[in-house]
């Protein structure tokens, strides 16, 4: 029987990549996108046994109808993959209260892990190297404060990643494991913007690797079986700075618990 993948974000960019790069190598893919018209367009342009499933991730609501619909489709998920990303470029508050990039790049993901831990097999997710220029400060990171496009993509990355070992060890003995990986600097449509600055960022993407480039590292983690560890593209590599806090670590946790309100 081929291996169930789940892909979120995997409309474009480096999540259609490795949808186009797991159902080549035979599994069963469910693609995750917001936008139905756009997912659906994405699911039949890859060859192979590919889904669309629509998943708005920037809500706890909406998380909780995705991961009610993949528990409808799927009685085992062997890898799910968080890739669906948002660098913000204005403060904008979700109806649960939070910023958006936030839900999305952080409370996303940890809900759903919850969600569908008594099917999972492994999680990927899929980091970002400025988590290294992040700053965790839960009741303030969650809803923006101090808002700027680089620091508040940032430190949803690193609140992201604080948790990663916190799930390895909350699911060893039940099997289930658990990596994060920095592709690379990759040229998708993350971050893009409108006007000069936009022009200009475009100019620097063309020297960018490509989201096929980018795939590689996240499609190889698919496969792995280690857990609790970070990749800075094949290479493992150990966490730097605020990463390393575990107690700062049990902050950010307990905050997400309380704002998605899993048992």
């Amino acid at each position: 029987m081929a291996s169930v993948m789940v892909v979120t974000g995997g409309n474009r960019g480096i999540g259609h990549a490795v949808c186009s790069r797991l159902a080549g190598e035979g599994h069963k893919v469910l693609l995750v996108a917001r936008d139905p018209e756009r997912g659906r367009r994405a699911a039949e342009s890859i060859p192979g046994d590919v889904e669309f499933v629509a998943g708005d991730l920037s809500t706890t609501a909406s998380v909780r109808r995705l991961a009610d619909e993949l528990r409808a489709r799927c009685p085992r998920v062997d890898v799910l993959i968080h890739n669906a990303g948002l660098w913000p470029s204005r403060r904008v508050l979700t109806s649960d209260g939070v910023e958006e990039s936030f839900a999305v790049n952080h409370l996303a993901p940890f809900l759903l892990n919850h969600l569908l831990e008594d099917r999972l097999g492994r999680v990927v997710q899929v980091s970002a190297g400025l988590y290294v220029k992040g700053r965790a400060e839960p009741g303030r990171t969650s809803v923006g404060a101090d808002f700027s496009a680089m620091r508040t993509y940032a430190d949803t990355k690193l609140c992201n990643l604080l948790t990663v070992p916190l799930f390895a060890e909350r699911w060893r003995e039940a099997g289930i494991t658990i990596d994060a990986v920095h592709p690379g600097v990759i040229r998708t449509g993350l971050g893009d913007r409108g006007g000069p600055t936009g022009w200009l960022l475009k100019a620097v993407k063309r020297k960018w690797a490509t989201p096929e480039e980018g795939a590689g590292p996240v499609v190889a983690l698919a496969g792995g079986t280690g857990t609790g560890r970070y990749f800075d593209r094949a290479e493992e590599a150990p966490l730097q700075g605020p990463a390393l806090d575990g107690e700062l670590a049990r902050r950010v946790w307990a905050e997400a618990e309380t704002l998605t309100a899993v048992r």
